[in-house]
C-alpha cells in the first residue's frame, strides 16, 4: 500500500490509534476523512488539524450507509478505508450479566467492518489501486481471560482479512491487517498507565514505517506483538497464555 497521495476514510479516528494514524497519513500528503460519533469532537479536530469529517456510528447499519454516501459524494476518488472503530469490554461469563456487552462488542468489532466493506466495496474495486485495512489484535492469537468476546471478534477479523485477501486477489484492492499489541490508549480504563502497554506514538510510527517499507505486507506486525502473534508457532502457547493472564493487569490489545 502506497501511503502517499491517497484519499483515506478512517471511522473511529477521533482518538487513540485511529487519530495517531490519521495525523501521520495526512502529514504524508494524503486526504484524510475521519469518522466518529461525537460531532463536537469532529468539528474540533477539523478546525485543529484540517481533517475532513463525517459523523458515523459503526454499530448502526443505517449510519454506515449514510456516512458512506456522504464520504463518496464529497470524495469520489476515495481509495482507502481503515476499519478502525472498536470497543473492548471486561466481561464475566460466570453469570448472565455479560450478554449486553458481548452483543455490543460483536456488533461494533465484527459487524462494523463487514458493513463498512459492503458500503465501500464497489468504490474500492473501481479504483486502480485501493486498500481495505482491518484492525485485529494480538489477542486474536492468545486470549485475555477478562475479555472473551473482544478476543473472539479479533480472531474473526484476522480470518476475515485472510479470506478477503483471497477473494480480492484478482482485483485492485489490497487487504492489510494491523495487529496491535497492548497500546497506551483509552480502550480500557487505566490502559494509558499500563506499564506493559506500548506508547501510542511509538506504535503509530512503527505501523507507518512498515507500510512505507513493505507496501505489499499482509499483516502489519510491530515488534511488540510478536510475543502474542507467534506464541503457537514457537510452541509456547500455554506459557504465553499463563504469562498474559498471570496478573490482574488488563493487557488490552
Amino acid at each position: 500500500m502506497d501511503i502517499t497521495g491517497r484519499t483515506v476514510f478512517i471511522p473511529g479516528a477521533t482518538s487513540g490509534i485511529g487519530l495517531a494514524l490519521a495525523l501521520r497519513l495526512q502529514a504524508r500528503g494524503n486526504t484524510v476523512v475521519i469518522g466518529g460519533r461525537r460531532t463536537a469532537l469532529l468539528d474540533e479536530l477539523a478546525q485543529t488539524h484540517g481533517f475532513h469529517t463525517v459523523r458515523i456510528d459503526t454499530a448502526d447499519a443505517a449510519s454506515i450507509r449514510t456516512a458512506a454516501a456522504e464520504v463518496l459524494a464529497a470524495h469520489p476518488h476515495l481509495d482507502t478505508v481503515i476499519a478502525m472503530a472498536g470497543i473492548m469490554r471486561v466481561e464475566d461469563w460466570t453469570g448472565p450479566g455479560f450478554l449486553a456487552d458481548a452483543e455490543a462488542t460483536v456488533t461494533t468489532n465484527l459487524l462494523g467492518p463487514i458493513r463498512l466493506f459492503s458500503a465501500f466495496v464497489e468504490q474500492l474495486t473501481s479504483r486502480p489501486d485501493a486498500a481495505f485495512v482491518t484492525v485485529s489484535s494480538g489477542l486474536a492469537h492468545v486470549p485475555l481471560r477478562v475479555t472473551p468476546t473482544y478476543n473472539a471478534t479479533k480472531a474473526a477479523i484476522h480470518m476475515l482479512s485472510e479470506s478477503l485477501r483471497l477473494q480480492l486477489a484478482g482485483t485492485s484492492v489490497r487487504v492489510h491487517e494491523i495487529v496491535p499489541p497492548a497500546v497506551a490508549t483509552e480502550l480500557l480504563p487505566g490502559q494509558t498507565e499500563n506499564p506493559i502497554a506500548m506508547p501510542l506514538d511509538a506504535f503509530a510510527d512503527e505501523v507507518v514505517q512498515i507500510l512505507e517499507t513493505q507496501p505489499d505486507v499482509h499483516e502489519v506486525l510491530v515488534e511488540n506483538v510478536g510475543f502474542l502473534r507467534f506464541a503457537e508457532v514457537r510452541g509456547a502457547y500455554e506459557q504465553t497464555v499463563e504469562a498474559l493472564n498471570g496478573s490482574d493487569r488488563h493487557a488490552a490489545a
